[in-house]
């Protein structure tokens, strides 16, 4: 079945239009277990950079979103690494960290399903869970 030049044209003025979204309507990041909210990918990167600053090829993915969440993993996760700045995502919040020493707070973990490439992944909040390295 072929795609009108409308029906394209029309997907790409919607897409173009979610990549364009402000910063501003960025949700906060979901606090319980179970919660979502929408948000937007703001950097996608690897875990490690080299000493001038360039990207560390299998060190890993790191993700920030703009509404200040940060994910890494030591693996190369392809998903988050098709995201792209401006992209629309939903965040859920899957788990919490249990029997941490007093404000150390790592180790939540977060899945994300992007809008606009259909991925998925599901990753922690640090490198290291709470009361680790």
């Amino acid at each position: 079945m072929a795609i009108s030049s409308f029906n394209r044209a029309a997907t790409l003025t919607a897409v173009s239009v979610l990549m364009l979204m402000p910063v501003a309507q960025s949700a906060k990041p979901p606090i319980k277990v179970g919660r979502c909210s929408n948000t937007f990918v703001s950097q996608v990167g690897t875990r490690l950079v080299d000493e001038k600053g360039k990207p560390a090829p299998a060190s890993g993915t790191s993700i920030q979103f703009t509404n200040g969440i940060y994910l890494v993993s030591y693996d190369t996760v392809r998903d988050a690494e098709a995201a792209k700045p401006g992209h629309k995502v939903k965040m859920c919040l899957d788990s919490l960290p249990q029997s941490c020493p007093p404000g150390d707070n790592r180790g939540k973990i977060y899945t994300v399903v992007n809008y606009i490439t259909g991925g998925s992944f599901t990753l922690p909040d640090s490198q290291h869970f709470c009361g680790g390295a």
